[in-house]
């Protein structure tokens, strides 16, 4: 059975594939479109990151297509609804990378927060700007905001929690009297409610017909004066326009954004001279441990697919034989 692996996987899982499995492994593949379909037409597997599109195109030619594997969690690059009417099960990385991102939704809260950590260039160079840095805000007691309460928020609320901040959630898919509010010690709120009280807001929802645009300038400007806004989910969901005005215009204190509408970002773009803002290129669950988490998931999950697949085959023909 042969498996396509079309952007970067951890190369232990890669191994593990190849000592069962017909692997054909090129991280750029992705962007070499022909080869790929071409590569897909006796493929039983792929293993996709969130550039590689699995739409029609891809479906109508990989015809023995059996399982898709994410590497990763989102799902917005593979028509699920297509994948399921043709008998393609479809694998994300559910948890294993929950943690790489919690990490960076805490780690760019406090540098936010502080404020301290562009002074680099200035004080290498000899000026000593003490009190234009001296007015930073602390973590204790603060609100965290978290939109989206799944697997990956509760974790950052965890984390929150050990460093002393509040934290309140939204999430229209759990009702109040889940055990998930109990267990955890977040208070449930409503979007509105929520972001007006809370410090810092942090996004862990899909994107989707109803999120896309969510965060408008209306909904920007709702937020608590001098807030701090990460997106770790997807592009799409924040404005990014109004976002840089928000930005310029002092209404939020700083924000983090590793997910963009549009990637790689075009130079030169809306939030190209927005103060305050970190940026980092869709990498918030990418960490050396997260990536052999991922990947190891993925493959042990494809895997069993296929061997089902296999296994299946072959009481097919020895009943068949009867």
């Amino acid at each position: 059975m042969r498996i396509i692996i079309t952007e970067f996987m951890d190369e232990a899982a890669v191994h593990a594939l190849a000592r069962r499995f017909d692997v054909r492994y090129e991280p750029d593949l992705v962007d070499r479109r022909d080869d790929l379909l071409a590569a897909l037409e006796d493929a039983e597997a792929v293993i996709v990151r969130n550039r590689t599109q699995v739409n029609a195109e891809m479906l109508a030619v990989a015809k023995r297509l059996k399982v898709v594997g994410r590497l990763g969690v989102g799902l917005d690059n593979i028509d699920v609804a297509a994948c399921r009417d043709r008998g393609i099960e479809v694998i994300p990385a559910t948890g294993a990378n929950a943690r790489a991102v919690a990490e960076y939704v805490i780690a760019t809260t406090l540098m936010l927060l502080r404020g301290a950590y562009t002074a680099s260039a200035e004080v290498a160079a000899g000026a000593w700007p003490r009190t234009a840095y001296s007015n930073g805000l602390e973590a204790e007691q603060r609100t965290l905001g978290i939109v989206g309460f799944g697997g990956i928020g509760q974790l950052t609320a965890t984390l929150a929690q050990g460093i002393g901040m509040r934290v309140a959630a939204f999430d229209p898919m759990l009702p109040a009297d889940s055990g998930v509010w109990k267990q955890t010690g977040v208070q449930r709120m409503e979007l509105d409610a929520l972001l007006s009280a809370a410090d810092v807001v942090t996004l862990h929802i899909p994107l989707t017909p109803d999120t896309r645009n969510l965060f408008d300038s209306a909904r920007i400007a709702s937020m608590k004066a001098g807030s701090i806004l990460i997106n770790t989910a997807r592009g799409g969901i924040v404005d990014e326009a109004a976002l840089a005005g928000a930005l310029k215009s002092g209404q939020l204190r700083g924000a983090a954004i590793d997910v963009f509408d549009q990637e790689p970002v075009k130079a030169a773009g809306a939030l190209a001279d927005a103060p305050n803002l970190i940026l980092t290129p869709h990498i918030a669950g990418l960490t050396q441990e997260a990536n052999e988490r991922v990947s190891s998931v993925v493959a042990d999950r494809v895997a069993a697919v296929l061997d089902g697949a296999v296994n299946g085959a072959v009481n097919g023909a020895v009943q068949g034989g009867r």
